[in-house]
């Protein structure tokens, strides 16, 4: 795949990618729901109907990661299964479903000159996606872009490119059945790494840039990127368990938090406890994660409830810990005295993804909300629902904790912008 002899010829491929994405996105800005949503739907189709093709270029990307030395957890990433497959086919045709956003229009009002002022959903324009080693982040980007009315420039991993242009290949299918332009979706051919120097740099052709992946890959494109960059860097998310607070819901919503899969980026890493909890909620929780096997690392205060309540093997915390994202079977624990100090230790460790509390007191529970400062807080949930999905997006294109434009999950409506719009009458100002 790396056909591509110098830095000349990756810089004219993007180029040349750009400038087809440019005109496709004004074809893509004018299109109708019906011929977007036919593209999805036999995009779909012809997923199910290649599934082996897929399936056998996977195992090829699969074969050479292995060959690479890749660990496991990487390689369940890469792998795909005839049920993954058809999840990525059945996630095109939710995404047919959703309501169109773009050209929507809202806020329309009569001003006292005469004149109607509103504001419309229009698409950004060209999305830049890079991301790697998750195949199937090529039929679910490709299909969120589409429908929101965006060109797609796709970069997936080296690792994955056999894979992902047997996935583009459909998508591709699905644009023509619908009669519209092949680079609508572009998959980036070649696997030379300036490719991502030069896509991130092509403010010219290049709307906004979405990293998938890891932080430093994402560290990268957010410190090089000239293209606006929708992005997180880390998944330090909390769940704080108020004074008074329900017992059962604390377990069970803590138990879910960490448990539930340790990988994701909504994944609870650091537990806070208010000191007049603890000795009701504590020992039970750190029971529950001994039975499970996750390692927990907690303060002195913590620790000496926990060995009390008969919990042993808890280490010591260190500050590094509270920043840490482990994405594994680790979590730290920390009691604190109350509510202003968990708002305090979440403003100063958090990485302003997803924090939650379980109360009962409403009143205190609306301070959490207000003063919490990240993309999603939530009250007596689970942080696990951070997630597209099941905010009702139907899929998204990744978790932003940028503060303009999208936050939290970024769906379909993340993929657009709002232009004002005004409808006169032969109006003039006076």
């Amino acid at each position: 795949m790396n056909d591509l002899n110098t830095a000349n010829d990756v810089a004219a491929l993007i180029a040349a990618l750009g400038q087809s994405a440019r005109e496709a996105s004004r074809v893509l800005a004018r299109a109708g729901t019906a011929a977007k949503d036919r593209a999805l739907e036999a995009a779909a189709e012809a997923l199910v109907d290649r599934e082996k093709t897929i399936l056998a270029a996977n195992a090829k990307d699969v074969k050479g990661a292995r060959a690479e030395g890749a660990d496991d957890a990487f390689i369940d990433r890469l792998k795909l299964t005839a049920k993954v497959v058809e999840e990525m086919a059945e996630g095109l045709r939710q995404i047919a479903r959703l309501p169109d956003p773009v050209g929507e229009i809202t806020d329309l009002r009569y001003r006292p000159s005469g004149i109607q002022v509103g504001r419309m959903s229009v698409p950004l324009g060209v999305v830049g996606i890079i991301y790697e080693s998750r195949p199937d982040v090529t039929a679910d980007a490709g299909g969120l872009c589409l429908k929101s009315g965006n060109a797609a420039i796709l970069r997936g991993g080296s690792e994955a490119i056999h894979s992902n242009q047997a996935i583009a290949a459909c998508l591709h299918l699905g644009l023509k059945a619908a009669g519209l332009p092949e680079a609508a979706i572009q998959l980036v051919s070649t696997t030379d790494r300036a490719a991502v120097g030069e896509l991130i740099a092509a403010e010219k052709f290049v709307d906004v840039i979405v990293p998938r992946g890891g932080k430093s890959l994402v560290e990268r494109i957010s410190k090089e990127a000239r293209v606006p960059v929708i992005k997180h860097l880390d998944g330090v998310c909390h769940v704080y368990v108020d004074e008074g607070a329900d017992p059962a819901k604390a377990l069970a919503i803590v138990e879910n938090a960490k448990t539930q899969r340790y990988g994701t980026c909504n994944t609870m890493e650091t537990l806070l406890v208010a000191r007049a909890a603890a000795p009701a909620v504590l020992p039970a929780i750190g029971k529950m994660f001994a039975a499970k096997g996750v390692e927990m690392r907690a303060c002195a205060e913590s620790r000496a409830l926990l060995a009390a309540a008969g919990v042993k093997g808890v280490g010591e915390a260190s500050e590094d810990d509270w920043y840490a994202e482990y994405l594994a079977p680790i979590v730290a624990i920390a009691i604190l005295p109350g509510l202003d100090e968990a708002i305090a230790h979440i403003a100063k460790y958090g990485s302003q993804h997803t924090d939650a509390i379980v109360t009962q007191d409403w009143a205190r529970a609306q301070r959490f909300l207000r003063e919490v400062d990240s993309a999603s807080v939530m009250v007596n949930a689970s942080t696990r629902f951070a997630d597209g999905f099941e905010y009702g997006l139907g899929a998204e294109i990744g978790i932003s904790t940028n503060k303009l434009h999208a936050r939290g999950p970024v769906g379909l409506e993340g993929l657009t912008s709002r232009k004002w719009i005004v409808l006169g009458d032969g109006h003039v100002r006076s």
